[in-house]
């Protein structure tokens, strides 16, 4: 036998892999197509981000020639510690990690983590076991009569497994719906962190306001108190009238007035806030003063596409996402459902003989429905899926409206309780010298205390009035952060509680 004619000798071994080479390539074919006529049979309508008419600039915009912000200047620090205030750090990150509405946001998307698990898990198939064992007696009086071997035992182990293929992509569906709903929670988390910082850091500028607020009527209860006493001296020495006096009395007991009434609203901040951060209610630190606390300036010209980053908009296109995808899962239910079974085990009276040949038992089936005559619930469901896919059009896009009205509001506001505080600055300023001028013309005799009486009151009504729109220009300026979705910055909720790991 020449050496060209042993190439053409085949081992037995060989001859087999051959034999099976065309059953391995055809199987790999016939799977390939499967997947591919799966993928083809996905009902309903994929999703594309719908158009949504949106303003070309903030209706607050002005003529500014200062650029917009670029990557660089909006990934930046943390947006409250614009503020530079310790103390409001510490409690936005005590708040990070102890709120309570933060922690149950955090376990909602550990929730839907599983929901996503469970959902998906029908795209496979379902495998388990069993084993049974029993020791029985049967009647000897039956027409069937009783096994030769009376009492008997009788013991059982198999392996079953279940799949329905996904042959119109129904399963395919709820899974992209639970994945959409698990990123909408996800948004939803991220949402409650930025309300939740926003809202510690407008309860901490309103604490320090009432503050602000307390000095300003101390200060006027010191200064009406001396000048109370004083007049006590002179009306019992015959020197000022009674009306004169008693006006004094009148003064001095409303600053009195005016101190608890702003140290109750002071406990009753402090106990919201610390609620809010996770703590029972009780003393909150302080640091800076309320006119200390200075933020940046916010640049003109904001690019709108920071409010793709608001959670709120993109947990309602998730919810749109999930809507879309449910419509295909729904309409999957007009067509057959095919499942296949299998069972492999043993069965036998004892357990030596449980794996041998005479004991084996298996089974195979496949099964195949199809709805004929529902009477309409079917069509309900794919109306239903779609009159809910429109709501959450409709939602996503009024979610963009209101991030734009937002916005807007804030910029309007930071801008309006800017100039206000200045007057209020202004006429703070003009009182002081009224009141220091008409105590200089009480004492020359050329006035009545009226006039006193009418410099301090306006002065008293100022310096609160200043404190307050201190508190308002910063409000809208946490307004504004909250607005644009967090900071100008990619993430701000660093920090906060995440979800556990899967």
């Amino acid at each position: 036998m020449s050496a060209r004619d042993s190439l053409w000798i085949k081992s037995p071994h060989e001859a087999e892999r051959q034999q099976r080479l065309p059953v391995t390539r055809s199987a790999r074919l016939a799977v390939t197509a499967l997947a591919s006529m799966l993928a083809a049979c996905t009902l309903g309508p994929d999703y594309s981000r719908p158009d949504v008419e949106v303003p070309a600039a903030y209706r607050s915009q002005n003529a500014s020639p200062t650029p917009a912000p670029s990557n660089a200047e909006i990934a930046g620090q943390h947006w409250w510690q614009a503020l530079q205030d310790p103390a409001l750090d510490t409690l936005i990150a005590e708040s990070l990690t102890n709120n309570q509405d933060l922690l149950a946001a955090t376990a909602r998307i550990d929730e839907y983590y599983g929901i996503l698990g469970t959902t998906r898990s029908a795209m496979f198939p379902q495998v388990g076991g069993e084993i049974d064992g029993a020791r029985q007696r049967a009647s000897e009086r039956t027409n069937t009569g009783a096994s030769p071997r009376n009492p008997f035992n009788s013991v059982q182990a198999d392996v079953f497994a279940s799949w329905e293929i996904d042959l119109f992509g129904r399963v395919r569906r709820q899974t992209e719906a639970a994945r959409a709903n698990l990123l909408a929670t996800e948004e939803a988390r991220r949402g409650v962190v930025l309300s939740l910082t926003a809202a510690v850091a407008n309860g901490y500028i309103n604490l320090r306001d009432l503050d602000q607020q307390l000095e300003v009527a101390k200060a006027t209860l010191e200064s009406r108190l001396r000048a109370f006493e004083l007049f006590d001296k002179r009306y019992k020495g015959g020197v000022v009238s009674e009306l004169e006096y008693s006006q004094a009395r009148s003064e001095y007991a409303s600053a009195l007035a005016a101190v608890p009434t702003i140290e109750q609203a002071i406990a009753l901040q402090e106990n919201a806030l610390s609620v809010i951060v996770g703590r029972n209610p009780g003393p909150i630190a302080r640091g800076k003063r309320i006119d200390q606390l200075i933020p940046l300036a916010v640049p003109s010209g904001l690019p709108s596409d920071l409010l793709n980053r608001r959670p709120d908009v993109l947990q309602a296109e998730q919810n749109l996402v999930a809507a879309n995808a449910n419509i295909g899962a729904a309409r999957a239910l007009y067509f057959p459902s095919i499942s296949l079974t299998g069972l492999f085990g043993g069965a036998s009276t004892s357990l030596n003989g449980l794996f041998s040949g005479p004991g084996r038992v298996w089974s195979f089936a496949a099964n195949a429905t199809m709805p004929i005559f529902t009477a309409g619930n079917i069509s309900g469901q794919v109306q239903a899926a779609e009159a809910r896919q429109q709501q959450a059009l409709a939602q996503y896009r009024k979610a963009i409206q209101t991030a734009f009205r937002e916005t807007d509001d804030a910029l309007i506001g930071l801008q309006k309780t800017q100039a206000a505080r200045d007057a209020v600055f202004t006429r703070v300023d003009a009182l002081r010298s009224y009141s220091r001028l008409a105590r200089l013309r009480y004492d020359g005799g050329y006035t009545s205390y009226l006039e006193v009486l009418d410099a301090e009151r306006s002065l008293f009504s100022a310096e609160l009035q200043l404190a307050q729109s201190q508190a308002d220009a910063l409000t809208q300026f946490v307004n504004i952060y909250k607005a644009i979705g967090g900071s100008w910055q990619v993430s701000d909720d660093e920090g906060a509680p995440r979800p556990a790991a899967h």
